[in-house]
């Protein structure tokens, strides 16, 4: 969800260099600059996650389609020969006989709870079936990452006079995960089936921890079984198959009214306050009021794995080997020699980038009936202005993580691990995002979507960094060790920042999303703030609305393929095997914007009236289905 306002949670003084010092460093030295698509000098180590099943792939053929113009309408485009479809928006039903959605916003939680969420973000499509099958039916998976409560609730607005249980309720169903079971049709549309596969995981689905954190682990007692996952953002795939979503910006719906409150030092470094995001939850129920139940937020800001052929078969896990904080991606990936690999960003302003290295092969660990994500070591990036850096092991017992320096254990170091990071001196960067492994040659790409500045950066071109960048890297021989990186693009606006290289085919300002395609190109969604869209005091003027973008990661070339209704961002971006369908989803179309003004109670279609255009209805987030009219693969000359 869009932020670039948001406060920092304040992070250590003592912590390491900020990126941008590192980047303008990198960019002044021309000898370092990427070479035909790959690092100069570098060996790589890294594969990523394979299909769970043998598929038929896009063959990369480049990009053949006439780049669309930015666009400021309350529409989406997309190039000359393809097609657009609404296919899962918020409030659909899962099945046939589902809650119907009503337009007025009047869906109760309970009905909410059965249909799909909003606010979509991350995503993936998991083939079902062999050959051309799996890319005609397959279960699509959706992150819910927030709400809006104008939007939300039935002619009320978002005022603390308003909080009830029951719209807490419909808070908490609204968000989580989707489930759901979709088909292509003989003439090339493609609809939900239905079927008892699909499933909602809420705010208040039962959840187990496994790690060095367990279910039973002090740190995570209420004196309640827990329960939820929130503010889901960012995905990912592991090599055998599950779907991991990310938990990010949790500490919002958390506040109290208890005067006495104090936060704890590691509260406050987790963004913890009475005030919370302004959603006043606590006042309806006492599960999120820091005074009453404080370690109910430590139960989230995780990596939650689910079963996405059986979502509602098991309990979804909360992997805590892979640390908290504000999850904004789960790229996974492996060694090769088997060892599973995940990378995840901390979404904030000098956020840290962190790896996930398992301790055995992958397939040994599910021989002996353990999973590869609970035995591991979890590691947090250090960049150096040479091009190099290391990853830093967030491990007990090593360097300053010891018990005399007040770390009690390896379950309190990935309880505290952006204090862990602080302590270690990691770089930190700009709102690190998504993160993508190459399926080419195993780089590994990260979108940085904008800084405040004021610090002193450790690699930018730009002190305060609006428009952000997307990096990229490739791993030693040791995984587990050091990496060369450098900068694949520089967003922004050439017009005010001369050292953005792009033409106006490709213009862009705030990367967040990120997604390879079978043939080996780039997707890049992007995710301009409200408060920056279209805004010449913010140098966006030129720059339209949200869109998303096709990148070769061989030649650089970035152009634009969609563009996102008023209001919107474009997050979560997936495919199928063959490269003939391209799902995207569409998040918060028609929120608060300044340059459109503000939904309201009576007038919840202020900003957008995206997808419906229904004169009694209001703005939905939505997957849409992307084809060319012809059949051909998406992006392909």
């Amino acid at each position: 969800m869009s932020d670039d306002t948001r406060a920092a949670a304040p992070a250590a003084t003592a912590g390491g260099r900020d990126f941008q010092d590192l980047v303008t460093a990198r960019l002044m030295s021309r000898r370092n600059l990427l070479v035909g698509g790959a690092l100069v000098a570098a060996q790589f180590a890294l594969s990523p996650a394979p299909a769970a099943s043998a598929q038929p792939k896009a063959q990369p053929t480049g990009q053949g389609f006439d780049a669309v113009p930015v666009d400021s309408a309350d529409r989406i485009t997309v190039p000359a020969g393809y097609t657009v479809q609404t296919l899962a928006p918020w409030g659909a039903p899962l099945s046939a006989v589902g809650p119907a959605w009503r337009q007025d916003g009047g869906n109760t939680a309970s009905e909410q709870a059965r249909q799909i969420g909003s606010h979509h973000s991350g995503t993936h499509f998991f083939p079902m079936g062999r050959g051309a099958e799996g890319s005609r039916r397959g279960m699509l998976l959706i992150n819910h990452e927030s709400v809006d409560p104008t939007l939300l609730y039935a002619g009320q607005g978002a005022g603390a006079q308003a909080v009830t249980a029951e719209k807490v309720a419909k808070g908490l169903a609204a968000q989580g995960i989707t489930a759901v079971e979709v088909q292509m049709r003989a003439d090339g549309t493609w609809q939900p089936t239905g079927s008892a596969r699909g499933a909602r995981i809420t705010g208040t689905t039962p959840v187990t921890f496994s790690g060095p954190l367990t279910t039973g682990h002090p740190a995570l007692q209420t004196g309640d079984a827990p329960v939820g996952t929130l503010s889901n953002s960012g995905h990912g795939v592991t090599p055998w198959g599950s779907y991991l979503a990310c938990e990010e910006n949790t500490n919002g719906w958390f506040g109290t009214d208890d005067p006495a409150w104090r936060p704890t030092a590691t509260q406050r470094r987790y963004g913890l306050s009475a005030l919370g995001h302004g959603q006043r939850w606590h006042a309806a129920v006492p599960r999120f009021d820091l005074a009453r139940t404080a370690n109910e937020p430590n139960r989230f800001g995780w990596i939650v794995e689910v079963d996405p052929l059986d979502p509602s078969g098991s309990a979804p896990v909360k992997r805590t080997a892979l640390g908290r904080f504000n999850h904004s991606s789960a790229a996974a990936g492996e060694t090769r020699d088997g060892h599973v690999v995940v990378y995840s960003g901390d979404d904030e302003d000098g956020g840290y980038l962190y790896k996930f290295v398992g301790d055995a092969p992958w397939k040994s660990e599910h021989a002996r009936g353990r999973s590869p994500l609970d035995h591991g070591v979890l590691h947090v990036a250090r960049f150096r202005e040479d091009g190099g850096g290391e990853w830093l092991p967030l491990a007990h017992g090593r360097s300053v993580l010891t018990a005399a320096h007040g770390w009690k254990d390896q379950a309190d170091v990935l309880l505290r691990a952006r204090e862990a990071a602080d302590a270690l001196g990691a770089t930190r960067l700009d709102r690190p995002q998504q993160i993508a492994v190459s399926p080419r040659n195993g780089d590994v790409y990260c979108a940085l979507a904008n800084g405040a500045g004021g610090h002193t950066r450790a690699a930018g071109p730009r002190d305060a960094n609006p428009y952000g960048h997307v990096i990229r890297w490739q791993e030693g021989p040791d995984t587990a060790a050091g990496f060369r990186w450098d900068v694949f693009v520089l967003a922004g606006d050439p017009a005010h920042d001369a050292a953005v290289g792009l033409d106006e085919a490709g213009t862009f300002a705030s990367p967040k999303g990120l997604a390879f395609d079978s043939a080996g190109q780039l997707w890049i969604g992007t995710g301009v703030s409200a408060h920056s869209l279209h805004q010449e005091e913010r140098r966006h003027e030129n720059l339209g609305n949200n869109a998303l973008l096709l990148a070769d990661p061989r030649t650089g070339t970035v152009r634009r393929f969609l563009t996102a209704p008023r209001g919107a961002e474009v997050t979560g971006v997936t495919g199928t095997p063959d490269g003939r369908t391209l799902f995207v989803n569409i998040q918060h179309p028609g929120s608060s914007t300044a340059a459109w003004g503000a939904p309201t109670a009576g007038n919840p279609r202020a900003v957008s009236d995206w997808p419906d255009r229904e004169r009694a209805g209001r703005p939905r987030s939505a997957t849409i289905a992307v084809r060319r009219l012809d059949g051909g693969v998406i992006g392909a000359a």
